[in-house]
């Protein structure tokens, strides 16, 4: 039974997270609900750029500036599919809408993109993270994660280095005055 909604939240990983996937993550959360989750990991680039990723996908290559920009490892399911978080929500084949913002799978958003009519601000990512019913709430209870309202300003206008630690800055807490341990009274 859930009894909370994180849909546009950061899941920011406690220190004691071990799984590699989200050892230090900031993952912005797209949908929960009675379903489960499924959010993004928005500060793990990695070594691919979108330029590679036009030419594997059959598109012409963006601007130089826009080619040279990173893909992010969004989360470990599916990792074969491709996401794009973005602003406006503007209207695509198959978007998820998040507030003023949207999670679009389909190829007509990297076909403007490449033409230079993509959306203002965006994050593209290979895989998504995705929990079951009740596991998110699960892994919070365990203190896997500490959660707050997502600014996407966060995501889009800071580099990836410097989002987890915005997030946490936004509850008003630093990494050194967190504690690995769950504590109970």
């Amino acid at each position: 039974m859930q009894t909370i909604n994180l849909t546009r939240h950061f899941l920011i990983a406690m220190p004691g997270m071990v799984d590699p996937h989200f050892s230090r993550s900031l993952t912005f959360i797209c949908e929960h609900n009675e379903r489960g989750a499924l959010g993004l990991v928005v500060n793990r680039p990695t070594d691919v750029t979108l330029g590679a990723l036009f030419a594997k996908v059959d598109l012409p290559p963006p601007d130089a500036s826009l080619a040279a920009r990173p893909v992010y490892f969004g989360g470990p399911v599916q990792p074969e599919h491709g996401f794009v978080l973005h602003r406006p929500l503007g209207d695509w084949r198959s978007t998820l809408p998040v507030g003023d913002a949207g999670l679009t799978t389909s190829k007509d958003i990297l076909e403007a993109m490449s033409r230079g009519d993509g959306p203002c601000d965006w994050l593209v990512a290979t895989g998504y993270a995705g929990w079951a019913p009740g596991q998110l709430e699960d892994e919070i209870r365990r203190n896997g994660w500490l959660t707050v309202s997502a600014d996407l300003d966060v995501v889009f206008h800071l580099p990836p280095e410097g989002r987890y630690d915005a997030a946490l800055g936004a509850l008003g807490v630093s990494l050194p005055s967190l504690s690995g341990q769950a504590g109970h009274a």
